[in-house]
Protein backbone atom coordinates (compact mmCIF):
# COMPACT_ATOMS: atom_id res chain seq x y z
CA UNK A 1 0.00 0.00 0.00
CA UNK A 2 1.44 3.39 -0.61
CA UNK A 3 1.26 6.34 1.75
CA UNK A 4 -1.17 8.07 -0.27
CA UNK A 5 -3.50 5.27 0.21
CA UNK A 6 -2.52 5.23 4.05
CA UNK A 7 -3.10 8.37 4.24
CA UNK A 8 -6.64 7.70 2.30
CA UNK A 9 -7.43 4.82 5.12
CA UNK A 10 -7.14 7.22 7.63
CA UNK A 11 -8.91 10.23 6.63
CA UNK A 12 -11.74 8.03 5.48
CA UNK A 13 -11.89 6.93 8.90
CA UNK A 14 -11.72 10.01 10.66
CA UNK A 15 -14.34 10.85 8.21
CA UNK A 16 -16.58 8.23 9.26
CA UNK A 17 -15.86 8.55 12.91
CA UNK A 18 -17.20 12.38 12.49
CA UNK A 19 -20.56 11.50 10.85
CA UNK A 20 -21.17 8.81 13.10
CA UNK A 21 -20.55 11.30 16.06
CA UNK A 22 -23.22 13.51 14.79
CA UNK A 23 -25.61 11.31 13.95
CA UNK A 24 -24.93 10.06 17.71
CA UNK A 25 -25.66 13.30 18.79
CA UNK A 26 -28.76 14.32 16.45
CA UNK A 27 -29.98 11.44 17.59
CA UNK A 28 -29.62 12.04 21.27
CA UNK A 29 -30.89 15.59 20.57
CA UNK A 30 -34.48 14.03 18.96
CA UNK A 31 -34.72 11.30 21.07
CA UNK A 32 -34.17 12.69 24.62
CA UNK A 33 -36.96 14.16 26.89
CA UNK A 34 -36.95 17.92 27.89
CA UNK A 35 -38.43 19.24 30.67
CA UNK A 36 -36.40 22.03 32.16
CA UNK A 37 -37.22 23.30 35.81
CA UNK A 38 -35.65 25.77 38.29
CA UNK A 39 -34.85 22.20 40.43
CA UNK A 40 -32.81 20.85 37.76
CA UNK A 41 -30.35 23.58 37.04
CA UNK A 42 -29.66 24.31 40.95
CA UNK A 43 -26.62 23.14 42.20
CA UNK A 44 -26.54 19.66 44.12
CA UNK A 45 -23.32 18.21 45.28
CA UNK A 46 -23.32 14.63 47.40
CA UNK A 47 -26.73 15.43 48.65
CA UNK A 48 -25.73 18.51 50.67
CA UNK A 49 -27.32 21.83 49.73
CA UNK A 50 -24.41 24.11 48.35
CA UNK A 51 -23.51 27.04 50.73
CA UNK A 52 -21.74 30.32 49.71
CA UNK A 53 -19.81 30.70 46.21
CA UNK A 54 -17.79 27.67 44.50
CA UNK A 55 -15.29 29.65 45.07
CA UNK A 56 -12.71 28.65 47.69
CA UNK A 57 -8.91 28.51 47.69
CA UNK A 58 -7.01 25.50 48.05
CA UNK A 59 -3.96 25.06 49.75
CA UNK A 60 -1.13 24.41 47.36
CA UNK A 61 0.40 21.79 49.07
CA UNK A 62 -2.70 19.45 47.61
CA UNK A 63 -1.60 19.92 44.23
CA UNK A 64 2.14 19.59 45.27
CA UNK A 65 1.75 16.18 46.66
CA UNK A 66 -0.59 15.44 43.26
CA UNK A 67 2.06 16.85 40.53
CA UNK A 68 4.93 14.67 42.27
CA UNK A 69 2.67 11.39 42.60
CA UNK A 70 1.85 12.05 38.82
CA UNK A 71 5.41 12.69 37.60
CA UNK A 72 7.04 9.36 39.64
CA UNK A 73 3.96 7.27 38.75
CA UNK A 74 4.85 8.05 34.98
CA UNK A 75 8.42 7.79 35.60
CA UNK A 76 7.93 4.37 37.27
CA UNK A 77 5.60 3.13 33.72
CA UNK A 78 9.28 3.83 32.24
CA UNK A 79 10.81 0.97 34.24
CA UNK A 80 8.78 -1.99 32.47
CA UNK A 81 9.82 -1.79 28.77
CA UNK A 82 13.42 -1.18 30.18
CA UNK A 83 12.64 -4.48 32.10
CA UNK A 84 11.26 -6.29 29.12
CA UNK A 85 13.89 -5.74 26.92
CA UNK A 86 16.76 -5.83 29.58
CA UNK A 87 16.52 -9.58 29.84
CA UNK A 88 17.10 -9.59 25.57
CA UNK A 89 20.08 -7.51 25.46
CA UNK A 90 23.68 -8.78 25.27
CA UNK A 91 27.11 -7.40 25.09
CA UNK A 92 27.08 -7.90 21.32
CA UNK A 93 23.60 -5.92 21.30
CA UNK A 94 23.78 -2.23 20.25
CA UNK A 95 22.96 -0.84 22.96
CA UNK A 96 24.77 -3.50 25.37
CA UNK A 97 23.44 -4.79 28.48
CA UNK A 98 25.85 -2.77 30.51
CA UNK A 99 25.17 0.57 28.42
CA UNK A 100 21.44 -0.01 29.16
CA UNK A 101 21.77 -1.02 32.65
CA UNK A 102 23.92 2.65 33.42
CA UNK A 103 21.55 4.46 31.44
CA UNK A 104 18.49 2.77 33.84
CA UNK A 105 20.84 3.88 37.17
CA UNK A 106 21.73 7.03 36.01
CA UNK A 107 17.45 7.12 35.43
CA UNK A 108 16.37 6.42 38.96
CA UNK A 109 19.36 8.20 40.53
CA UNK A 110 17.92 11.35 38.73
CA UNK A 111 14.41 10.38 40.54
CA UNK A 112 15.98 9.79 43.92
CA UNK A 113 17.55 12.98 43.43
CA UNK A 114 14.27 14.66 42.86
CA UNK A 115 12.74 13.02 45.68
CA UNK A 116 15.37 13.95 48.07
CA UNK A 117 15.27 17.59 47.10
CA UNK A 118 11.47 17.54 47.71
CA UNK A 119 11.83 15.93 50.81
CA UNK A 120 14.43 18.47 51.93
CA UNK A 121 12.58 21.05 50.90
CA UNK A 122 9.48 20.27 53.12
CA UNK A 123 7.24 19.14 50.15
CA UNK A 124 6.20 15.93 51.55
CA UNK A 125 5.64 17.19 55.41
CA UNK A 126 1.99 16.66 55.77
CA UNK A 127 0.88 19.33 58.58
Amino acid sequence: MTLGGQYGTVAVMVVFGAVLYAIIMLLNRLMRPSVPSPLKLSTYECGVDAVGSGWSQMNIRYYVFAFLFVIFDVEAIFLFPWAVIFGDLTSSTTPSALYALVAMFLFIATLLEGLAYAWRKGVLRWE
